[in-house]
């Protein structure tokens, strides 16, 4: 095998966890494998974004719990850049769930996953396959609640319900304002009370939270 087809079968991997002892630990063990390479550590939401924007890698191990920025959100913005493994102590159901429709191809709990485990879920993700905890499988399985809980969980109007549903699925806000018959500057006021009884920072945020239970 040439030089250059040994460098395409390299797996570059990125990794993100606020805690400096866990990043030592993950790159350790993937140093153990030939064919991962760790282009780079991040140890919040933000910095890992950029450093998904910088270094293209192309697995990026997510916590879920990290400052400035949670891995969930996070996950949201760069999966479609890279593929997004969480590697977490969580095992919420809620936050795999959320997680999972943020995009994730993996969620792997600390404690729970072995080297081999941990190298396999990597090469998988990179040809775009996925690998879920045993834990999170089980979240996975479990019965959710419809949007009328999740409107009464926030405490959402029938209509901010009704334009958070929109939004989840992706609509602008003139796409909204038409779908309701509504003036697009009411969609906004609309979307700005949503915002604050959600406690959002922003639309990738609101949709996170309103998708980690439906």
């Amino acid at each position: 095998m040439t030089a250059s087809a040994t460098r395409r079968q390299t797996v570059r991997v990125a990794l993100a966890d606020d805690n400096a002892v866990v990043r030592m630990g993950v790159r350790s063990l993937l140093a153990t494998a030939e064919d991962i390479d760790v282009v780079g550590e991040a140890s919040n939401g933000v910095e890992a974004v950029a450093l998904v924007r910088r270094a293209c890698p192309d697995v990026m191990l997510l916590d879920v719990r990290m400052p400035r920025q949670d891995g969930v959100l996070t996950a949201s913005e760069i999966a479609e850049q890279t593929a997004v493994i969480m590697l977490t102590y969580s095992e919420s159901p809620e936050i795999i769930a959320a997680a999972v429709r943020a995009g994730a191809r993996g969620y792997l709990v600390h404690g729970h996953f072995d080297e081999d485990e941990l190298l396999g879920a990597v090469r998988m993700a990179a040809r775009g396959m996925g690998t879920f905890s045993a834990q999170a499988v089980r979240a996975l399985s479990n019965p959710t609640p419809g949007r009328a809980a999740l409107a009464l969980r926030y405490g959402l109007s029938e209509r901010e319900a009704d334009i958070m549903q929109l939004i989840a699925q992706g609509a602008a806000n003139r796409e909204i304002a038409a779908e309701l018959f509504i003036a697009e500057k009411t969609v906004k006021n609309h979307i700005n009370r949503i915002f604050t009884k959600l406690q959002a920072n922003n639309r990738g945020h609101a949709v996170a939270l309103w998708l980690a239970l439906s």
